[in-house]
């Protein structure tokens, strides 16, 4: 790997500092509030006994979320979406990026006829805001689910987790791969992709994008390579969190 630094004094396949408060909240039944450097997302895990009305009568739970930035979670302030009446494109994007994301590591079965709904909001951006949520939320869900099998929602021997998540994102900045951009990073890429990887290795969506030059197979090995060693460091964080 290059022994190029950058502007926050990071090489190229370091993370920025990770933090991950666990039961940050104190009402939800899952949470956690995750900083990525100086962008920070509290992730809460809400738990209802049932299901939503179309899956009712089939022995399988829901996992789903919702993604939103605060008004100043960036250098100006920004209407609130629900003020303006209309949820943007992009907020829809994360939300549903982030329900997959956590529905890849549920089995819904053993989940039983339980929702559990994800709320990943945005208090701090500097960039990652959606892979910090990711890997938040599943803190939060981690925690969730042992609230609904206290209350015995879910059944004792039941094993609703098969996996952890997170993610992460690369990009090219100059003709180098790195890992973990902050915004100042991911405004001047050349390449800009947000990797989501399970903790056995495995990758549930990968978003790639060239803004500049094409990104031949070579580059896009390198930065698969960086998300998956990013990955790791993050799973580990998150069993630190969890106490596993």
């Amino acid at each position: 790997m290059t022994d190029i630094t950058r502007k926050d004094g990071r090489t190229v396949d370091e993370l920025r500092p990770i933090t991950i408060e666990r039961g940050w909240s104190d009402q939800a039944e899952g949470s956690a509030l995750i900083s990525f450097g100086r962008t920070r997302v509290l992730c809460t895990a809400s738990f209802t006994n049932g299901v939503p009305r179309w899956m009712s009568g089939k022995g399988k739970g829901w996992v789903t979320a919702e993604y939103s930035m605060l008004p100043r979670s960036t250098n100006d302030r920004m209407d609130r979406e629900s003020v303006k009446g209309k949820i943007g494109g992009r907020t829809h994007e994360i939300s549903r990026l982030i329900g997959r994301s956590l529905r890849a590591v549920v089995d819904m079965k053993s989940l039983g006829e339980n929702t559990i709904v994800l709320d990943c909001d945005v208090l701090q951006a500097d960039g990652g805001t959606r892979t910090a949520a990711i890997t938040g939320a599943y803190v939060a869900l981690a925690d969730a689910l042992e609230w609904g099998r206290g209350k015995k929602f879910i059944g004792q021997n039941a094993k609703p987790l098969i996996d952890s998540v997170s993610a992460v994102s690369v990009g090219i900045i100059d003709g180098t791969p790195m890992l973990d951009l902050a915004y100042v990073e991911d405004v001047r890429a050349e390449t800009d992709m947000n990797v989501v990887v399970t903790g056995r290795g495995l990758f549930v969506e990968v978003q790639g994008t060239a803004e500049g030059a094409p990104f031949d197979r070579a580059e896009l090995d390198s930065l698969l390579d960086l998300a998956l060693g990013g990955a790791t460091d993050l799973a580990r964080f998150q069993a630190e969190a969890l106490g596993r």
